[in-house]
């Protein structure tokens, strides 16, 4: 089955902020999806954040035929998975939890259908464990929003098949994605490791008294942020080198960025540090609204991913 043209039916198992954002997109591109999710009251909150994101997707352009109308909402996860061609799952981030789904979900899909899991941590040589055909499954972790944010990291575990990583890769591609493949298996992937290390030296910074909350988030999303909005840290470390490139910049500053690595923290998440995050967030929110934020955040990625998109000497 080629998945860049046959993929029709998308199941999206666990609707909460990250499988309702999938959903969306995959509205938007044309499938029919159908959702499943067993807490209480949870397909009227799909259909809420669908209609929700339903206006910047509008924005986006929308495929032939995409339709809210296609979305269907089952009780039954195996009603759910049954005829879907692609299966993407964003249940809860526990190990046993997730066994035991992906087994019930390989027992019902068709032979063919891949089983993805949008976990952000876990382990999926460990979610395929109890499954018969483990070699369809694989994990495919989206970044939050799904439906605007177009990176997705794609893992096998060690009983997936390179066909699977193949198919999936092209699944994603052919809506719009920005899959990588992971080739082996860490703790957090890649995107979220990289995040973390910043985040352990923002925490510390303000652990250590040396910035503000306030300050530190400046420091970035009006500094080197807005650099790696528009190219990943090895690119600029290039265009940082001039005429000879990053081969001038490593033998120039490669000491001193040793060194710099060698003097960040390692703080401990203590109860009064968060505390001090916390507050310092307060702080910097005001007055403002945690929704209009996230309003004028999705207003400018949307801009600025378009804008992406029409400059593809940057891609």
């Amino acid at each position: 089955m080629n998945l860049t043209t046959d993929v029709k039916r998308v199941a999206v198992v666990g609707t909460g902020v990250i499988g309702a954002s999938w959903a969306a997109h995959f509205l938007a591109h044309g499938l029919d999806v159908n959702a499943t999710d067993p807490s209480p009251g949870a397909e009227d909150r799909l259909r809420a954040a669908v209609a929700q994101h339903w206006p910047t997707l509008a924005r986006f352009g929308l495929a032939e035929g995409a339709s809210v109308d296609r979305l269907r909402f089952h009780d039954s996860l195996e009603d759910a998975v049954a005829v879907a061609d692609f299966v993407q799952e964003n249940g809860p981030e526990r190990m046993d939890f997730k066994i035991d789904l992906f087994r019930r979900m390989d027992a019902a899909a068709p032979p063919e259908t891949i089983l993805a899991s949008s976990s952000s941590g876990l382990a999926i040589s460990g979610v395929q464990s109890g499954c018969a055909h483990p070699q369809r499954v694989v994990l495919g972790h989206p970044f939050n929003p799904p439906h605007l944010i177009p990176l997705v990291e794609v893992i096998g575990g060690e009983q997936t098949s390179p066909d699977t990583i193949a198919r999936t890769m092209a699944f994603y591609a052919a809506i719009g994605k920005r899959p990588i493949h992971v080739k082996r298996e860490v703790k957090g992937h890649i995107a979220n490791r990289l995040q973390a290390a910043l985040w352990r030296e923002a925490f510390h910074l303000v652990n250590e008294g040396v910035a503000s909350v306030a300050d530190i988030d400046t420091a970035i999303a009006h500094g080197p942020g807005l650099r790696w909005a528009v190219m990943g840290p090895f690119m600029n470390l290039h265009l940082s080198g001039g005429a000879g490139g990053i081969e001038h910049l490593l033998a120039h500053l490669g000491g001193p960025i040793e060194d710099w690595w060698k003097d960040l923290g390692a703080p401990s998440m203590t109860d009064a540090l968060k505390q001090q995050v916390v507050q310092g967030v307060d702080d910097a929110l005001g007055t403002r609204h945690t929704a209009d934020l996230q309003a004028a955040r999705d207003t400018l990625l949307l801009n600025l991913i378009r804008a992406k998109a029409e400059t593809g000497t940057l891609d």
